[in-house]
């Protein structure tokens, strides 16, 4: 019976969203209370579910998205970001733009989210589409896989971030597991698939327009400034989670357990914000008022994305206080699936039924945390839960219409370019989770 509750709540959760229109963070509130409802629970314990579970949830994120967000925003405002775009293109010269677009958009990708980064690299695909004649797709596609690829699976990123919590996963090891499964993901995504659609006429479309890029070069920080800074974050989290990894924990000391607080991903963030604020300090605004704006825009263009993970922490925990996330596991257990396969599909479903990957990362982890064994490793399913969470992107993503619009195509070309390609995404990111288990294991 409680199964089938939350199938109509689901379905009532799609309703609300695709056919009424309403914002995926009062669709999941609405839907939490009705389920608790629904489930037998009295009010008071609804209210203490929804509280607990977005308290779990934001508690250890806000500052961690709060200071990415900040981040990004220093990299982009510096022109550090398009420093790195140009400076990479020039690097690696016609023969291989892909590859130029895939490390820059990785690079980028890093700290910024999709979104920001998605704005800030699309006049450089534009200009090199421009100057070169290249079919726009050929380039466009590595930069928006690896976008995508950073997003879904990589700390500090939204959704990989909050399912972390959930999972009680660590993130430089989830950050560390991830890049290993985001390579060769990306590549398959971005060179790979852009080389083949490319062959296909109706997607040999070329970029008509001017170059859009208007900044003056000599403007930005340098090219080391801008790539090590860039990379400041990633390099400490790494550092941290290889050690941690390694030294067994009789063998950790006060050198290392300061190496351990300093590469903490919310710790790195900040010290990387700081060290920014110092390399970039001739190319940020002057004035004390046009620091504090650009501060306050950065925080507020991630509001809404913490609503929607406060509102899918909700959701989690009326799932897990009502019971039925145990009859989930308990049904999944009789079938003997992989927990991380299950993850995955959970994910991949809901994705393809709601459009947003961060309601689909939300609510499949908590249908699925209590169908972890002890052996059943957090970080992996995080990137499988992530990686189910990009499934196939079509018209009910923003995403999808982002990328349509942009590139001028028309829903076919958007299908067959966009979609497929977030579709081996997730693929590519269910066997790299599954390789890595069998090999850790």
């Amino acid at each position: 019976m409680l199964l089938l509750i939350l199938v109509a709540g689901l379905v009532f959760l799609m309703v609300l969203m695709l056919y009424w229109k309403v914002s995926p963070f009062l669709a999941l509130t609405m839907v939490s209370i009705l389920m608790g409802f629904c489930f037998g629970m009295d009010y008071e314990a609804i209210l203490l579910s929804i509280q607990k579970g977005i308290g779990a949830t934001l508690g250890g994120i806000v500052l961690l998205l709060a200071f990415g967000a900040l981040f990004g925003k220093l990299l982009s405002s510096s022109g550090a970001a398009d420093q790195i775009s140009e400076s990479l293109i020039q690097k690696f010269g016609l023969k291989y733009i892909q590859w130029a677009m895939l490390i820059t958009a990785f690079i980028v990708g890093l700290p910024m989210f999709y979104t920001a980064g998605f704005v800030i690299l699309l006049p450089i695909v534009f200009s090199v589409a421009a100057r070169t004649q290249i079919p726009l797709l050929y380039i466009a596609i590595p930069m928006a896989a690896s976008l995508s690829v950073t997003h879904g699976f990589l700390p500090p990123h939204p959704g990989p971030s909050a399912i972390a919590g959930i999972y009680k996963a660590d993130l430089g090891l989830t950050l560390l597991y991830g890049v290993l499964i985001a390579i060769p993901t990306v590549i398959v995504a971005g060179p790979v698939w852009g080389h083949i659609i490319s062959k296909f006429k109706s997607l040999q479309i070329v970029y008509a327009g001017e170059s859009e890029l208007v900044a003056q070069k000599s403007s930005y920080p340098s090219f080391f400034n801008s790539l090590f800074t860039a990379l400041f974050p990633i390099l400490w989290i790494t550092i941290a989670a290889v050690l941690k990894f390694l030294v067994p924990q009789s063998q950790i000391g006060t050198l290392l357990k300061i190496v351990f607080f300093l590469g903490d991903p919310t710790v790195a963030l900040l010290l990387s914000i700081l060290l920014a604020l110092f390399t970039f300090r001739n190319h940020l605004p002057a004035s004390s008022e046009q620091k504090t704006q650009m501060f306050n825009d950065s925080i507020g263009s991630i509001a809404t994305i913490l609503l929607i993970i406060a509102a899918g922490g909700a959701f989690k925990q009326i799932l897990v206080d009502s019971g039925v996330s145990n009859e989930i596991a308990a049904l999944f257990k009789a079938l003997n699936y992989s927990p991380l396969f299950v993850a995955w599909a959970l994910a991949a479903i809901i994705r393809v039924a709601l459009g947003s990957a961060t309601v689909a990362a939300m609510a499949s982890a908590g249908m699925v945390l209590p169908f972890m064994g002890p052996d059943t490793s957090p970080e992996l399913m995080v990137l499988a839960t992530g990686a189910g969470s990009l499934m196939c992107s079509h018209i009910n993503d923003a995403g999808f219409w982002i990328f349509k619009e942009y590139f001028k195509l028309d829903i076919k070309q958007t299908l067959l370019s966009w979609s497929l390609m977030e579709t081996i995404v997730s693929f590519m990111g269910l066997a790299g989770v599954l390789i890595l288990d069998f090999c850790l294991t």
